[in-house]
């Protein structure tokens, strides 16, 4: 297909413009948040989204916590941070949407500039430190959204720490945001992975994570499914610990990877703006250098587990290449952000029909078929 974002707009934005990513991030958003908005006036303009962004195939719906997934690869968290878009996401073609990450506390996050395109890598380099408007921020958005149009595909949460609160008090600042946040989210995570909030990553060992995951399972009156996201930087025996951890206090799955701190392999040596050399430079990379190791990260836990805890694969995909193997890896839910900024709305589409190609080229009659099967070859 012809495709007028890779072939016309990106080289524009990217190349000639070199438009702000922050600023070029805000703005669509602000026209995500207004096509979302369920007003007769927009019914043209939104069916003619689905339309063209969509692709709706019985076989790639997944069932997963008891919820009904339409087609698995949503939205990662980060994107659509305080929920401004959140009724715009299935007339893109996501089969589901991740909010956040949002702090109990709003907070401005980390100085710019502190978004990066490392357009020679297909990535991204960002440090911007959780900025949000705070969980009752959103909680009342999602109130005035959901009172008169509930999206038609699952709506996850991602939960952070807010930067002021110390981290021996981490748990009571996950359990406040849950309690105000839980009548909207179809599932939770516990974001523990960013490496934008100082100190944030060692609540990954487990004799920090298991208090918040408590704290979060004694708030879970109805049952929402809770998660927790992992760095792709942890060693194999603090994946365990993680597993273990997890387990214990009954999660409904793990999703792999955040960005990474890695900076090996890169082509980009000098960050555009700041002048400085790539390893100088603090931030979380996501896109393509991230892809292997994700994939790595899903088929060990995959593998650790016997496929028994669902995982959300996420990390370096733009292709139905990239998906399938984080699906026959052990995936069982995908997610994007990066790889849809490099290859544009129509890239759920590509996605999905290759996905489906994928199918029946291995005679397999589901996508539910295809997860972990590398560990069945």
């Amino acid at each position: 297909m012809n495709d007028p974002y890779l072939q016309y707009l990106r080289p524009l934005i990217f190349n000639r413009l070199k438009l702000d990513p922050e600023w070029l991030h805000g703005y669509a958003i602000g026209i995500l948040q207004w096509l979302g908005q369920p007003t007769s006036a927009r019914s043209g303009i939104q069916a003619w989204a689905k339309q063209q962004f969509g692709y709706a195939d019985p076989r790639l719906e997944q069932q997963v916590w008891g919820v009904s997934f339409p087609n698995p690869l949503g939205l990662a968290a980060g994107f659509d941070k305080d929920g401004q878009a959140a009724l715009a996401w299935p007339l893109l073609g996501f089969g589901y949407a991740e909010l956040g990450t949002v702090t109990r506390h709003a907070q401005p996050g980390n100085p710019p500039p502190r978004l990066f395109r490392l357009v020679d890598d297909e990535a991204a380099l960002n440090r911007m430190g959780f900025n949000n408007q705070g969980s009752a921020a959103l909680a009342a958005r999602l109130g005035l959204y959901w009172e008169h149009h509930r999206p038609t595909v699952p709506i996850g949460i991602n939960l952070g720490k807010s930067k002021i609160t110390p981290l021996e008090e981490a748990a009571e600042d996950y359990r406040t945001s849950f309690q105000a946040l839980k009548p909207y989210g179809d599932y939770f995570v516990v974001n523990v992975s960013s490496p934008n909030t100082p100190g944030l990553r060692t609540l990954q060992a487990a004799d920090q994570l298991a208090p918040i995951l408590a704290a979060l399972q004694a708030e879970n009156d109805a049952h929402r499914p809770l998660l927790v996201k992992i760095a792709p930087d942890l060693d194999w025996p603090d994946i365990d610990a993680v597993i273990e951890v997890a387990l214990a206090h009954n999660l409904a799955g793990i999703i792999a990877t955040n960005t990474t701190l890695s900076r090996q392999g890169l082509k980009t040596q000098i960050l555009p703006k700041t002048g400085r050399p790539i390893t100088e430079e603090a931030g979380g990379i996501s896109g393509a250098p991230l892809r292997q190791r994700s994939t790595e990260v899903i088929h060990y836990l995959y593998q650790r587990t016997g496929g028994q805890l669902p995982i959300v694969g996420v990390g370096g995909i733009f292709t139905a290449e990239d998906a399938w193997d984080k699906i026959t890896a052990g995936a069982t839910l995908l997610q994007t952000y990066t790889g849809w900024i490099y290859e544009g709305p129509w890239m759920v589409q590509r996605v999905m029909a290759g996905l489906v190609a994928k199918l029946e080229e291995h005679r397999l009659d589901r996508l539910s078929d295809a997860v972990g099967l590398r560990h069945r070859s």
